[in-house]
């Protein structure tokens, strides 16, 4: 109303200000958990860059291979930069030697001006100019990926089927933004009613990021075209060759798969393995049986033959399907989780759903690497009868 006073809203202190600033640049972070995604960023860095340098080095030792290291290392990373920012950045680090310059001048009335500044500044803006082209770079390269993370989770299989008399629990945690594991829990109808299928698959393309989530993707909708179709297991696995052939460039970029067909009535299953980790079935009694008789990965061979087996699930049972990814993760001291650990972890649990036996595996694995980089792909299936 007119004449009524103003509100007044005092401005935040120094304090808040510097307090708001530090949140929204740390994202909430404590200071332990910055370090550790510096320290896993900067190994992951430095494994990006050093790749190949084992061999350029053997032999050498002392100040010497120091020296070829450091070489080696910085035309790495200055070759990852387009010519003219390489000339930028060599200029700026030539300015950041010299920390001053300068020149003379004589004025009308005869005397001598000597003019000084610091060169230092200069290199440093220049730097700083590199890194900002770089960034803008890694900024639009960044939303791309997120918009093909976004393209691929929709490819994946939202919550796990309901399926009576039986539980299902999956997750993937790809290495880069956009992953070459695929996961996927299909229904097959059946000729009559009370005859239908459940297909289970585990598959992981040669590769990681871009390259390998495009050939998934190729898999993904031949899988999907094939199983819609009442052919066996085995001449689904025939079709999926044809189409890995088709795309894997002569074999480079092969692709690893396990698939079973459950009937959900009896607990029979019907499985192949093509070139898989061998997935564990761990019967109510304790005892592991690994599931790997199929053939070689998809892709490589066009006339390739895949025998499926069978084999039945009795209640209580666990089907555990798994990517290299899982027990190929490295911890700091270059140790693999390895298949035993798994083992263990899954006796430990087998009392629980398999939700939470996922929970355990993923805690365990994380608690196992520590802020080692993430260098494969990891997925994991279960599934328990009962």
């Amino acid at each position: 109303m007119p004449g009524a006073p103003s509100e007044t809203h005092p401005r935040p202190s120094l304090k808040v200000e510097a307090q708001r600033f530090w949140q929204r640049v740390t994202e909430g972070l404590e200071i332990n958990q910055l370090w550790s995604q510096f320290e896993k960023d900067a190994r992951s860095s430095y494994r990006f860059y050093s790749t190949g340098l084992a061999g350029q080095t053997e032999g050498e030792s002392g100040f010497r291979r120091g020296w070829l290291i450091t070489k080696a290392l910085f035309w790495a990373i200055l070759e990852k930069l387009s010519p003219a920012r390489r000339v930028l950045l060599l200029f700026a680090l030539i300015l950041l030697f010299f920390p001053s310059a300068g020149f003379t001048y004589g004025d009308k009335a005869g005397e001598i001006h000597v003019v000084e500044f610091d060169v230092r500044f200069l290199g440093g803006l220049l730097m700083f100019a590199v890194l900002l082209l770089e960034l803008a770079d890694r900024v639009v390269m960044k939303r791309d990926l997120e918009i093909a993370k976004d393209i691929q989770s929709w490819l994946l299989p939202g919550a796990p089927l309901q399926l009576p008399g039986y539980q299902i629990a999956y997750a993937t945690r790809p290495a880069n933004t956009v992953a070459g594991d695929y996961y996927d829990v299909i229904l097959r109808p059946g000729a009559a009613p009370g005859e239908d299928r459940v297909l289970f698959v585990v598959a992981d393309v040669a590769g990681k990021s871009i390259p390998a989530a495009m050939l998934m993707a190729t898999f993904q909708a031949s899988l999907r075209t094939l199983s819609s179709s009442r052919v066996s297991l085995a001449d689904l696995m025939t079709g999926l060759n044809g189409y890995a052939c088709s795309n894997s460039q002569g074999g480079v970029r092969f692709t690893t798969a396990f698939l079973a067909e459950l009937d959900p009535a009896t607990g029979n299953a019907v499985y192949v393995n093509a070139g898989h980790n061998a997935p564990i079935l761990r019967r109510s009694s304790g005892s592991v049986e690994r599931l790997e008789a199929g053939g070689i990965p998809l892709g490589i061979q066009p006339e390739a033959v895949h025998q499926a087996v069978s084999t039945t699930l009795g209640v209580g049972d666990w089907l555990v399907i798994f990517t290299d990814g899982v027990v190929e993760a490295v911890n700091s001291k270059g140790e693999e989780y390895e298949e035993p650990r798994l083992v263990r972890l899954i006796d430990s649990a087998a009392t629980s759903t398999p939700a939470e036996m996922l929970r355990r595996l993923l805690a365990d694995l994380d608690a196992f690497v520590g802020n080692t980089p993430q260098h494969d792909d990891m997925t994991c299936l279960l599934l328990k009868r009962g």
